[in-house]
Parts: structure tokens; C-alpha cells; sequence
């Protein structure tokens, strides 16, 4: 992923409040029923920082993200670096009510550029993963909890 690319961009309807996709994308034990189940911690706090560690075949990704910006309900945003790898992006999660429904927008945008080397910071492997943790991992815990 490179600086001098555009945005990635992924957005899903639920048919949930904007208060439950809210809680789901910012309340740790929500989030670690989606997204990844080994976060130590995560409040919708600027400031606030984690980091978990994942691992791909034979290589490690310590995940390290600061709160950026908040505006509960609205939009959450988090710096999200990989210790010990160059890059860095800041990751948006907006959500507005589009006919009565939820719409949860996701960008990423990279503000310095990843190793070319490593298939997962490869554009193609955020945007599918992006699209896997929305589109799918997301979608399925919603349609779970009816």
C-alpha cells in the first residue's frame, strides 16, 4: 500500500441503529466477536492505544493503533501502524442513516508507504480483508444476534 494511491474504500447497510453498529465497532467485546478476537483492550477515546500481536504463516504483525478522532455515533478514527514494519494508515469508520437504515463507511488511508515485499501490505490484501471484516465477519455477528 502506498501513499500515492487512492483511499480504500468499503461500505455496508446494516439493518441495525446506529447505536449497535457503534457499539460493534467500538466496544471491545463486540469487536472481538467481528474483527480480532485477541484485542487486549480498545476504548473510543482520543488517545487511547492497543496492540495486539497476529500472525500470518511464518510472520509476525504486532498491530499497534492510537484513537485519532471520536465523534460518538459518527465516525471513530485510528492511527494503525505495525511495530517493527515501515508504514502507516489511518483507518475511518463513518456511519450515517441512509433509508432508515445504517450505513457504515470504512477508508483507509496510507500516509506512509508499506513494504512492497510482504503480501499482506499488498493493496489488494487490505482491500479483501477490509471487505472480509465488513462484508462479511460484521454482517454474519448482526445476522447472529437476531
Amino acid at each position: 500500500m502506498k501513499v500515492n494511491e487512492s483511499e480504500i474504500e468499503v461500505k455496508q447497510s446494516f439493518h441495525q441503529s446506529i447505536e449497535s453498529v457503534w457499539k460493534a465497532i467500538t466496544d471491545v467485546n463486540e469487536m472481538r466477536q467481528w474483527f480480532f478476537d485477541n484485542i487486549p483492550d480498545f476504548q473510543p477515546t482520543v488517545g487511547f492505544k492497543t496492540q495486539f500481536t497476529v500472525t500470518s504463516e511464518d510472520r509476525i504483525f504486532p498491530h499497534l493503533w492510537e484513537v485519532t478522532e471520536v465523534i460518538p455515533n459518527h465516525k471513530i478514527v485510528y492511527n494503525w501502524t505495525y511495530e517493527g514494519y515501515k508504514g502507516d494508515s489511518n483507518v475511518t469508520f463513518q456511519l450515517s442513516e441512509i433509508d432508515h437504515q445504517t450505513q457504515l463507511t470504512l477508508t483507509t488511508k496510507v500516509t506512509e508507504d508499506f513494504p512492497d515485499d510482504i503480501p499482506e501490505f499488498k493493496r489488494e490484501s487490505c482491500i479483501g480483508g477490509w471487505n472480509f471484516f465488513i462484508k462479511t465477519s460484521l454482517v454474519n455477528y448482526f445476522n447472529a444476534k437476531r
